[in-house]
């Protein structure tokens, strides 16, 4: 690797290290359900509440990030965005009650914009043989935290129950949920600090007259001679570009002229989230106990989730630039959807019955067994209709606390069909629309608008993965897993047939190059 590339390598890096702030953020939550879920005494709607919190606040915060990028840089919005995962870390582990639990989770999501802007910034500045490859390290980076997120939470569970003095002198044990939410803070802090090594978008410095600058960035990103024809490109095309105020830069992405465009950002933008991948991202233990296999072999599962995430997205990294994004989101779709169908007909064979032996079982587990003894021998054909009997039993709350239990020991099901499935499914994901989606959006939108169009489309992703997130705990115990995991095979199938209509591609091309032929006249 030549010495330029190097240097792009290292800015790619340092802002990429912000998707695994994402992950952490985005995974470390799931482990901690059960515990808020107690504390706090939390219907299902206020769980995903709390779950969701982050994609609520994204949601606003992406109105205003494309004129903070275009008129302050993008390294300044990277380092506010740092500081807000910061500040968002440090409340949510301090948070004495359900509602500021979810102002400070609130706050964390104003900063998940890091995920388009420093998929814009990297396109910016990377060489354009290498795009696909940093780009797609922000998604590396995004996995790498899930897997840690889930990692550190199988860790601190396993602490909590450990019979150990200095598990008791640290609070692990008394605050459990607190401790996972904790290792967000000094990763964070790291990022913070790293992104003030990093130069701004030579792009953005063309685009505002400071040639100089931008020739002394562009010197450590690109070869000799390349400089003054890569200004000149980006001259040409904001020369050509429509110009006016941000609410008509707004207004540019829907004309005539981006159509292409358009199109493709929306169904690619509303096809990654509605796939349903983050139900299972940021419920994945609970997603796991509906198949029986009990809470630490849940969080467990979680653990192998992350792994088998950075697995195919290293596998997409090295396959982006040489097989194009076309043949890997198609093959993902296909792949994941099939592996979504398998899971929802394994769930629609489950039943689910208590026997004497489940009492014995259940007593161990600080439940009143006395008033299941009416239902021993009473078959439920479906999750919902188990769920329903156990809170009249029991009571909600109980039913809710020991939920991971109760169905392990009720439950008869096809366990590794499901769990197959679900790996398949993460793995299709990771391998395609995961981090195609990014790097499609660097490239198909002219210079001129991207600091706009990208926080657009970022919005819509945003604004879907808000509601998955935030109504998941309400469909499961309502819809059950045979139907959540059939509505989002079908929605996979629908978007799989629009991008076979739709997708473009655009390996080995200058993003000047894909604008003349995506951008009409």
């Amino acid at each position: 690797m030549r010495g330029f590339q190097l240097t792009a390598f290292k800015f790619a890096a340092i802002v990429a290290f912000g998707g695994f702030i994402f992950g952490l953020d985005a995974a470390l939550i799931s482990g901690t359900v059960r515990f808020i879920t107690a504390e706090f005494t939390l219907s299902d709607l206020q769980v995903g509440t709390v779950v969701s919190a982050p994609g609520f606040g994204v949601i606003f915060a992406l109105m205003v990030t494309g004129r903070i990028c275009d008129a302050w840089g993008r390294k300044t919005a990277l380092l506010l965005i740092a500081a807000l995962y910061l500040v968002s870390a440090i409340g949510s582990v301090l948070a004495p009650n359900f509602e500021m639990l979810v102002a400070a989770r609130f706050l964390g999501g104003l900063a998940f914009t890091s995920l388009s802007l420093a998929s814009m910034y990297i396109g910016e500045i990377a060489p354009p043989q290498m795009r696909g490859k940093l780009v797609s390290m922000n998604q590396i980076t995004t996995v790498v935290g899930l897997s840690a997120a889930y990692f550190a939470n199988y860790l601190i569970l396993q602490a909590s129950n450990a019979d150990a003095a200095w598990v008791t002198a640290l609070g692990i044990d008394q605050y459990t949920w607190r401790w996972m939410l904790g290792v967000e803070v000094i990763p964070a802090l790291i990022w913070l600090l790293m992104l003030l090594q990093i130069p701004e978008s030579p792009r953005w410095l063309v685009l505002k007259g400071r040639l100089d600058e931008a020739r002394a960035v562009m010197g450590k990103l690109l070869p000799e001679g390349h400089i003054e024809p890569h200004i000149l490109e980006i001259q040409e095309s904001a020369a050509a570009a429509p110009t006016g105020s941000f609410r008509q830069q707004v207004a540019e992405i829907f004309k005539p002229r981006l159509r292409t465009a358009f199109w493709v950002g929306l169904v690619i933008a509303v096809a990654q989230p509605i796939t349903g991948i983050n139900a299972i991202m940021f419920y994945a233990p609970t997603v796991f106990e509906q198949v029986g296999i009990g809470t630490n072999a849940a969080f467990m599962q979680a653990v192998i989730v992350g792994v088998v995430s950075v697995m195919f997205t290293i596998l997409a990294l090295l396959l982006i630039d040489r097989l194009g994004r076309r043949p890997l989101v198609l093959f993902g779709l296909a792949w994941g959807g099939a592996s979504l169908f398998l899971c929802s007909w394994a769930f629609s064979q489950a039943s689910y019955e208590l026997t004497v032996s489940s009492l014995q079982a259940l007593a161990g587990a600080n439940i009143d067994v006395s008033r299941l003894q009416a239902l021993v021998g009473t078959a439920f054909e479906t999750d919902v209709a188990f769920k329903q009997a156990m809170y009249q039993a029991l009571g909600e709350a109980t039913a809710r606390a020991n939920e991971g239990v109760l169905i392990q020991e009720a439950i008869r099901i096809d366990a590794t069909l499901v769990l197959m499935g679900i790996m398949c499914f993460i793995a299709s994901f990771n391998l395609s629309i995961g981090p195609v989606m990014w790097v499609l959006f660097s490239e198909i939108f002219p210079t001129y608008v991207r600091g706009v169009a990208i926080p657009f489309f970022a919005l819509i992703v945003s604004t879907v993965s808000y509601f998955v997130q935030q109504f998941f705990p309400w469909q499961l115990n309502n819809m059950g897993a045979t139907e959540i995991f059939l509505f989002y095979a079908a929605c996979i199938s629908v978007s799989l047939a629009l991008l076979y209509r739709l997708l473009p591609e655009t390996k080995n091309k200058s993003i000047e190059e894909i604008e003349a032929a995506m951008v009409r006249a």
